[in-house]
């Protein structure tokens, strides 16, 4: 009777450091989890604009605006019509529709970006660093007065760089593209309000939950955003970026066609498309047509080498495959066995953080889970050596 009081405890020990293990590996695998995109944050409509405001945009001095100029809900648009005042090179959209539609999809871009999982995190001061594409955040991001900060990379390479508060860009500083990339790849969420600085070379798409303040002679390549303040200017040079590739689609990372097991297949989209048999099955061929006389039967589902189906009409065989088959019936036209032209290629490889291209996204640090878990596992040690050690004094 008193092994078997000794052995309930341990037991119930052994059961707790079993559930913490898998409390671990659990947070693990949900820290390792990661949104991700393609390609560009899309901007909607509002890739259009060099300036939207939302509460007013106000001017001094001859600034030129590069692209539209647009302001929703409020109506105040100040100091544009000419020099010596502001001049827009593009359409100038006074709380109108179109407008209003832009604002909406500048709000939906900077949710897409605000919920991309971080590359980097606890950013502040990013004067003389030298980042490759990915996803950085930090509370306050700044670059110092006369400061540097160089993003490299190539043409189809992305950046979003995600503020919980402010943006501050110092007097005369400078965001240096190198390597083919484009400030059409750029994005910057803010939070709060974005400030940039006298004289300030800045690169990107600045988007911000309250005010934009471009102050005297700093020069955008890009666009400046506020959903719900204002944007001021003061002579300065606002281009909007131009010939940008398409935008990417935000997704939780899948399995890449080239993993085991993951085996993509035609589009009911795509008439024509003809599936290939296996390489591992030489001389799978289609199987005829029910209006093809002079056809085989079809093999059974049993058979390894089986192929598809009558319900895949045109079905042709890959030219690589040895023995294959017979050319479909003359009643139906001869399909060719690539994808149809119908379905547009993607820009840039999906979901593979490191290829340059794209958005490179890895998952969250795991260190805090790693931590949990080791903890829990000492506690349930220790919980068995004390029941140990009292079952051998009883």
């Amino acid at each position: 009777m008193a092994t078997s009081r000794n052995i309930r405890p341990l037991t119930l020990a052994i059961t707790g450091v079993g559930l913490a293990a898998l409390l671990g590996a659990g947070l693990i695998s949900q820290a390792s989890a990661a949104t991700v995109a393609d390609g560009p944050i899309d901007l909607g409509t509002a890739i259009d604009y060099g300036v939207l405001g939302a509460s007013a945009v106000t001017n001094t001095g001859p600034t030129v605006v590069n692209g539209d100029l647009g302001i929703a809900p409020g109506t105040s648009i100040t100091g544009f019509g000419g020099l010596p005042n502001g001049v827009v090179n593009g359409t100038v959209h006074q709380t109108d529709a179109v407008a209003v539609q832009a604002q909406r999809d500048a709000l939906t871009a900077y949710g897409t970006a605000a919920s991309l999982t971080p590359t980097r995190t606890g950013l502040a001061e990013l004067n003389t660093l030298s980042l490759s594409p990915g996803v950085y955040s930090g509370g306050a991001l700044s670059l110092a007065d006369t400061g540097t900060l160089t993003l490299t990379g190539g043409e189809d390479s992305v950046w979003v760089f995600q503020a919980e508060s402010t943006l501050i860009i110092g007097s005369s500083s400078r965001i240096a593209i190198t390597g083919g990339a484009t400030a059409c790849n750029v994005f910057w969420q803010v939070g709060s309000s974005a400030t940039l600085g006298t004289a300030a070379d800045f690169q990107g798409t600045v988007v911000a939950d309250q005010s934009v303040t471009v102050t005297t002679a700093a020069q955008v390549e890009g666009r400046v955003i506020a959903l719900n303040g204002a944007v001021t200017l003061d002579t300065n040079t606002i281009s909007a970026a131009e010939d940008c590739p398409p935008p990417g689609t935000p997704s939780e990372p899948s399995p890449s066609p080239s993993e085991p097991g993951a085996s993509p297949s035609p589009s009911p989209s795509s008439p024509g498309a003809s599936p290939s048999p296996s390489p591992s099955s030489p001389g799978a061929g289609p199987s005829p047509s029910p209006s093809n006389p002079g056809a085989g039967p079809s093999p059974s589902p049993s058979n390894p080498g089986a192929s598809p189906s009558p319900s895949a009409p045109a079905a042709s065989p890959s030219p690589s495959t040895p023995g294959a088959s017979p050319s479909p019936s003359p009643s139906q036209p001869v399909a060719s066995p690539s994808a149809s032209p119908s379905v547009p290629p993607t820009w840039s490889q999906p979901n593979t953080p490191s290829s340059p291209s794209g958005l490179a996204v890895t998952g969250t640090d795991a260190t805090v889970a790693l931590a949990l878990a080791v903890g829990l596992l000492v506690a349930g040690l220790t919980t068995v050596f004390i029941v140990r050690r009292r079952a051998r004094r009883s």
